[in-house]
């Protein structure tokens, strides 16, 4: 079957229909007994389903739970009287339960073979009798389930207070003949009462804009280079409090171990790969302080160096949500000095230039602009792109010569420095390691090789 847009158009797939399905006392079928087919086993246990098991070997703890099970190979037979099947086998298996379900217009959830299904496990969210379910189609379950737990984070927890005054307002609704296209206005502003009422606030009249509980606030944190260890106190302080994280890529794990009571969830962005949008992070930061939230938004660095962070502090402002920055050591400050390289020293250089080096649009017109030599050049994300940096700054007169460095994973286990010339740079082997690069250009770039700090990164030594 082709489903076909407008004249012009590309094809387009048939739509998933969402369902939400009553199996109780029903013959749902489950075929396979490993640990795939037990972690089906509750959900669909708590469904009320008449569940049977069938399957040559069946772990111990599906035995234990009191379903049918029947140790023998799957039989076509098997699904005569079943609604539903879900193939938790070998793909060979369930290739066969879904050939045999079709036959009998039986719908099949195959775990983990999207082309063998029918019907598709999602992500769920049960609180207070609202259930909500997130499917990719079988594409990216992993993904699936950190929707979910977005959701999760961000869905109040007075919902099933909501459901009670809903279910009851409908009732009267319906008995006094109330539009349905008047309804959601009025359910809207009897939440609203709900809400005043939790909080101990005075009742507003006329329109009712979104408000921001006590509570609801969201902190722009600098992380630092990466080692947890150059956190702030402050730093620390905010991921201890916080109910949510939104943290970046180059952001260790270490230092979301401070954040213990709070829903962490990864919305980084690295060159090349797919990565969430910044107006869904805008959003999701806005909503859950409105949810009376304190949101982290923790960013590598800090927030206000290459990090969009002015962005997310004009989206709060538009939005009337409070917050603050928590300023962090930038890897352009932090990669150099750990490497033992001072970006100013008096005969060598008295100031100096960061850079993005990510694209050409964002560094030409000030390397350019900038005298050779006239301070130090530190360029950040611009290890890829530094072959075409440096034909620029030869180009504008930086002699080739020019002592230069680059700093591999400052701050962590694993960093070194690269330490050569302006000339040598494209051809330093640095495309082994993915850790985060830092680039140095400039006289002082020639303490990378001599400093010695206690405990100093590795050095390799161009000649």
């Amino acid at each position: 079957m082709r489903w076909t847009a407008a004249p012009g158009g590309k094809d387009l797939e048939p739509e998933l229909l969402p369902l939400f399905l009553k199996l109780a006392g029903r013959r749902v079928l489950l075929v396979g007994g490993g640990t795939v087919a037990s972690t089906k086993l509750e959900p669909l246990r708590r469904s009320g389903a008449d569940l049977r098991v069938v399957a040559p070997q069946i772990r111990p703890e599906i035995v234990d739970s009191g379903v049918r099970v029947e140790r023998r190979p799957f039989c076509p037979s098997d699904l005569d009287d079943a609604w539903l099947a879900v193939a938790a086998a070998t793909p060979e298996v369930n290739r066969t339960v879904a050939r045999e379900a079709e036959a009998r217009r039986v719908f099949v959830n195959a775990v983990d073979d999207p082309s063998s299904a029918t019907a598709y496990a999602g992500g769920v969210v049960r609180r207070g009798g609202v259930t909500i379910a997130v499917s990719t189609g079988g594409r990216a379950p992993a993904l699936a389930g950190l929707v979910r737990e977005g959701i999760e984070a961000l869905l109040p927890e007075q919902v099933d207070t909501w459901v009670e005054r809903a279910e009851a307002l409908r009732s009267r609704w319906k008995a006094e003949g109330v539009p349905v296209k008047e309804r959601r206005p009025e359910l809207l502003s009897a939440l609203n009462q709900l809400y005043e009422a939790r909080e101990g606030l005075a009742p507003r009249s006329g329109p009712r804009a979104p408000a921001t509980p006590p509570g609801g606030f969201v902190s722009l944190v600098g992380a630092g280079p990466g080692n947890p260890e150059f956190l702030t106190v402050k730093a620390v302080q905010r991921l201890e409090e916080a109910d949510l994280v939104l943290y970046d890529a180059l952001v260790s794990g270490e230092a979301l171990r401070h954040a213990r009571h709070a829903h962490c969830f990864f919305v980084g962005k690295r060159a090349g790969r797919p990565s969430v949008k910044q107006e869904t992070i805008h959003r999701i930061l806005v909503q859950a302080a409105r949810a009376g939230r304190r949101v982290v938004r923790l960013k590598a660095g800090d927030p206000f160096v290459f990090g969009r962070g002015g962005e997310e502090v004009l989206a709060l402002a538009e939005a009337g949500i409070p917050h603050e920055v928590v300023p962090g050591i930038s890897s352009a400050l932090a990669a150099p000095a750990l490497a033992g390289i001072p970006l100013t020293h008096r005969g060598l250089a008295t100031g100096f230039t960061v850079v993005s080096g990510h694209t050409e649009e964002a560094y030409r017109p000030i390397l350019s602009a900038l005298p050779p030599g006239s301070s130090t050049l530190v360029v950040l994300m611009g290890l890829g792109t530094r072959a075409r940096l440096v034909e620029l700054l030869l180009e504008v007169g930086w002699p080739a010569e020019t002592p230069t460095a680059a700093v591999l994973g400052a701050s962590t286990p694993g960093a070194r420095v690269w330490a050569g010339t302006l000339g040598q740079l494209p051809g330093a082997p640095l495309e082994e390691t993915q850790a985060p690069g830092t680039l140095v250009v400039g006289p002082v770039a020639v303490f990378g090789a001599k400093a010695r700090a206690p405990a100093p990164p590795t050095v390799v030594r161009v000649h």
